[in-house]
């Protein structure tokens, strides 16, 4: 059998996640994770915080704190957001572990043994007025591709080019905000990009079925040629090179970053290192398919930069099968920025509603083909119309209508008709709908057969309509609301890897504990009758409630809104 390993793309180290951070990798991979296991599939899945680079050490200095302290108060705060949002990671480490320390300077020694990194002297910024060298992300200025005026001396935020701290107009340094600096030289690692393009190339070309957006962006990399790549920095903080001459550098973030989906493997290996074997997940592992989650800014160095560091040291390590690749969520039109601190942050969205809210939410609006927006008013109408009507209502009203006519038990009497056959053929076709949508990653195709799901259920009811029948033919009620009841379960099943609070609420509701065994796979008619007349079941608070106008209003109010 075929195991999955799933990672999500790293949140850094800098601050609470926003909502776009979450919809962008985190909870997407969560959905395909969650979907799997309950088919009954072995899945590890593997996150981590991504602590090294410039950024941490600008927010431990505006935070007045070591660095490595910073980073391991952040690295819970990120690891209980996750908790909250009911990511459900195997593992989720830190990329400051021992365990990435060690792989990430062996790639580095192979990759120069295989003559894949050379050392060269290169000119770099040189802070006069705060005395040191300036990492690439110490440096900010004018983007001269796009005109950004807050550009990093590594990537523009706005164009998502690649750039080096020389091509800014008008830089000054991150640290003091001074523009007194000069080029100096220092010596360097870089890896050498451009002897492993044409091997890259053949690799990116054979994965056919990645999405447009991923492919796209690999192949215009490549296309406009790789330069060879600086993979040290004038740092303290980060993966020392250990190489006699450079004590004083250390890896570039963004080449130990994703070696720690392998390190994080080992950190969650080295737990319970006899019943846990990281290295079969990860090398010669013929048998694993590997699935990357991810925004689109982070897709060139996954499908170049690190697929190179895999090639260039000639050992069998895992390397992905499938990349899915997001688009961004903006917030009213603009970015949300963890930097610049807009948007709506994990933090604050689990304090103002559970996660299931945020959760369905994000997924049914997910930026797969665009770029999308969060608006409150299209928050607030997702939550009302999905969740509090058509599922949440149908919920509740069915089983405190049960209980009010036939007590708290499916109820006896009555059979099924052709309405209940037409029911089972319909959901059938949408049950095998979702599953394809599931697997394929399509997350808004997948949300749109869900609630398509939900919708059957309440025209089911309303065709049968056991609050009228009863007067006239009780044993008629009786019989639609046990397959109300039933679809209830069904909804909580198909829902679970969505919503899995909610579905958890329903599940001890009905008196059940539904495992990965649940999942509905076969004849949906023996799912429409499988719990039967007499089993017991509770009514549930009200699952979903309405988001009212007022506070639309005063969130807009709070956060910013259309202005």
């Amino acid at each position: 059998m075929t195991r999955h390993l799933i990672t999500s793309a790293l949140p850094y180290i800098n601050g609470v996640k926003h909502l776009g951070n979450l919809i962008g990798s985190m909870l997407p991979s969560d959905l395909y994770a969650r979907y799997l296991r309950a088919r009954g599939e072995e899945v590890l899945f593997i996150c981590a915080t991504d602590e090294h680079g410039t950024p941490a050490e600008l927010a431990a200095r505006e935070k007045g704190q070591n660095v490595a302290e910073f980073c391991a108060e952040q690295h819970q705060v990120q690891a209980d957001l996750g908790a909250a949002f009911d990511l459900s990671f195997d593992y989720f480490g830190r990329s400051s572990s021992p365990q990435n320390r060690e792989l990430t300077q062996h790639f580095g020694d192979i990759l120069f043994d295989n003559g894949y990194i050379e050392e060269r002297v290169t000119r770099q910024v040189f802070s006069i007025d705060d005395d040191r060298f300036l990492p690439d992300r110490y440096v900010e200025g004018t983007c001269p591709h796009c005109g950004y005026e807050r550009a990093r001396g590594d990537q523009c935020e706005n164009c998502t080019r690649l750039l080096d701290p020389t091509d800014l107009i008008n830089p000054r340094s991150a640290v003091s905000g001074s523009s007194n600096l000069e080029v100096r030289e220092s010596k360097h690692l870089f890896l050498l990009q451009s002897k492993l393009a044409d091997e890259i190339r053949v690799w990116v070309n054979r994965h056919q079925d990645w999405p447009v957006l991923v492919s796209s962006i690999a192949l215009k990399w490549l296309d406009e040629g790789l330069n060879d790549r600086g993979i040290t920095r004038d740092l303290k903080w980060g993966v020392p090179v250990g190489r006699e001459g450079m004590e004083d550098k250390v890896y570039y973030v963004w080449f130990d970053a994703p070696i720690e989906y392998i390190a994080a493997t080992k950190e969650w290996a080295d737990q319970d290192p006899s019943n846990r074997d990281w290295k079969s997940w990860w090398y010669e592992a013929e048998d694993v398919r590997y699935v990357q989650v991810m925004a689109k800014d982070n897709v060139p160095f996954h499908t170049v930069t690190f697929p190179g560091t895999i090639l260039g040291s000639r050992e069998p390590w895992k390397m992905v099968d499938f990349i899915k690749g997001f688009n961004w969520l903006n917030y009213y039109g603009g970015k949300f920025s963890t930097s610049q601190k807009r948007g709506i942050f994990m933090s604050d969205a689990i304090d103002m509603l559970p996660s299931d809210y945020w959760r369905y939410y994000l997924l049914a609006n997910a930026p797969e083909t665009s770029d999308t927006s969060f608006t409150w008013d299209g928050f607030a109408g997702t939550v009302n119309k999905d969740l509090a009507d058509t599922f949440g209502n149908f919920v509740n009203r069915t089983l405190k209508f049960c209980a009010s006519k036939f007590g708290k038990a499916l109820p006896e009497g009555g059979a099924i008709g052709v309405r209940e056959e037409e029911l089972a053929k319909a959901l059938r076709e949408r049950i095998d709908a979702y599953n394809v949508h599931m697997q394929d990653m399509q997350i808004r195709k997948a949300m749109q057969e869900l609630r398509a799901i939900w919708v059957m259920g309440n025209e089911y009811l309303t065709e049968a309509a056991p609050w009228t029948v009863f007067k006239q033919d009780p044993d008629a009620a009786a019989a639609s609301l046990r397959i109300a009841i039933n679809l209830i379960r069904i909804f909580a099943i198909l829902g679970a890897p969505v919503i899995p609070n909610t579905a958890a609420k329903v599940s001890d509701a009905l008196g059940l504990n539904l495992t990965a065994g649940d999942w509905i796979e076969g004849d949906v008619m023996e799912e429409l009758i499988r719990l039967a007349p007499g089993h017991a079941f509770e009514i549930p608070d009200v699952l979903f409630r309405k988001i009212s106008d007022e506070e639309v209003a005063g969130w807009e109010e709070r956060f910013g809104g259309k202005e």
